[in-house]
């Protein structure tokens, strides 16, 4: 039974113990350059594109194991128009903001129309999309840099060297206090909703599992958000592109573990004919899945530009392989029905510390390409062949 619970265990944290132990080679391999205030900072503000695509990519894998090639291609063409909205035809910064978050929302409700309803197949719908925005994005700037001279903007969305949330608790020289009172909130909050929810689970009867094993995961989150704490402090505080990653991740992490649309997701990837004659509306599922991907895909179009204050045809290339491999590297299934937010996060955070390791230690660019698309298959592999011994084992 131990064995059992040990294995169990074990499957379920897999990524995780995979990020430490990637983690602990890249710090030995950088001489702890990786673990750099400097270098975690910018672990999240260039990867805060890749936090929002794979949160929406997740629910689009849940639908059974379905993915948007377009995204990507979506990101330059939305940061494009939200561009020439500022810099062209002088709009105000939040009436721009406002129009790309619409145009990506109907741009997904476009292609999810075809996938949801007219049933054609994801893949094929998405690479015209991919094809075609791409070219969009190209004819909308005529093939040249459009610079983003809003300040506003650059610093709201996080693009730039002063793009942080001012430290309003007047810490001045040295630790940022505003970036050490929110991870110390953030921990407080954590324990007080865990120990809730083991009172309430505990009071109704229901499994409450071990105890221990609550409080040693209750600490090592708890460190780990501390440190991370800690090193955002030692470095100019909380950058603005972590608070948009943080709104999307508990907004989505919350509608996909507490909500009924939530779980639909997961019901249509589990057995769509079965969750079909239950009663629920799954082309509705289909539609919602892909609709919100392209509204995410405008925001990461628009934390894209912000970061780069400018608009380039050329951005958001291979961003949905990104945000594909984060989510199957983070426990989504390839089948559909398994996944979650958190586990997203992780998957991302994987990929870029494995990026940013081998930048630091100079590695070739092809070779990087290589050990990602090695990450990808392996955490694949994993995912098919556990459950393939799972129904075996049934």
């Amino acid at each position: 039974m131990d064995k059992a619970k040990l294995k169990a265990g074990f499957q379920k944290y897999t990524m995780i113990i995979v990020l430490v132990l990637v983690t602990l080679f890249f710090t030995w391999g950088t001489q702890g350059k990786i673990l750099y205030p400097q270098n975690i900072n910018n672990l999240i503000s260039q990867n805060a594109y890749v936090f929002v695509l794979a949160t929406g990519m997740l629910l689009c894998i849940l639908t059974g194991g379905n993915i948007d090639l377009s995204v990507g291609s979506v990101v330059c063409f939305v940061g494009a128009l939200c561009g020439i909205f500022m810099e062209n035809m002088g709009l105000p910064d939040g009436v721009a903001v406002i129009l790309s978050l619409l145009i990506g929302a109907l741009i997904g409700a476009w292609q999810a129309f075809w996938i949801a309803y007219v049933r054609i197949p994801p893949f094929i719908v998405t690479l015209a999309g991919m094809l075609m925005f791409r070219g969009l994005s190209n004819v909308v700037l005529a093939g040249k840099t459009l610079p983003i001279k809003s300040e506003t903007f650059v610093k709201l969305f996080g693009g730039g060297a002063n793009c942080y949330v001012p430290d309003f608790l007047g810490g001045g020289e040295g630790l940022n206090r505003v970036a050490l009172a929110v991870g110390i909130l953030a921990c407080a909050i954590y324990v007080a909703m865990t120990m809730r929810g083991y009172l309430n689970r505990k009071k109704n009867g229901y499994e409450t599992g071990s105890v221990g094993a609550m409080y040693v995961k209750m600490v090592l989150i708890v460190a780990v958000v501390m440190a991370v704490s800690v090193k955002l402090a030692q470095y100019k505080g909380i950058p603005t592109s972590l608070v948009w990653v943080l709104v999307v991740v508990l907004v989505y992490g919350y509608i996909t573990s507490k909500t009924t649309v939530g779980r639909y997701f997961y019901a249509v990837g589990g057995n769509e004919k079965a969750t079909k004659l239950s009663g629920i509306n799954t082309n509705k599922v289909y539609f919602i899945a892909y609709t919100n991907m392209g509204f995410l895909a405008a925001l990461a179009g628009l934390l894209t530009v912000a970061r780069m204050t400018s608009a380039q045809p050329t951005y958001g290339q291979n961003y949905e392989m990104d945000a594909i491999g984060s989510c199957f590297i983070g426990g989504a299934s390839a089948y559909g029905g398994t996944g979650t937010v958190p586990g997203v996060i992780v998957g991302a955070v994987l990929m870029g510390i494995i990026n940013q390791g081998m930048s630091i230690m100079g590695t070739d660019q092809n070779m990087q390409k290589v050990v990602k698309g090695a990450v990808l298959l392996a955490a694949v592999i994993f995912d098919v062949v556990s459950k393939r011994k799972s129904f075996i084992a049934k």
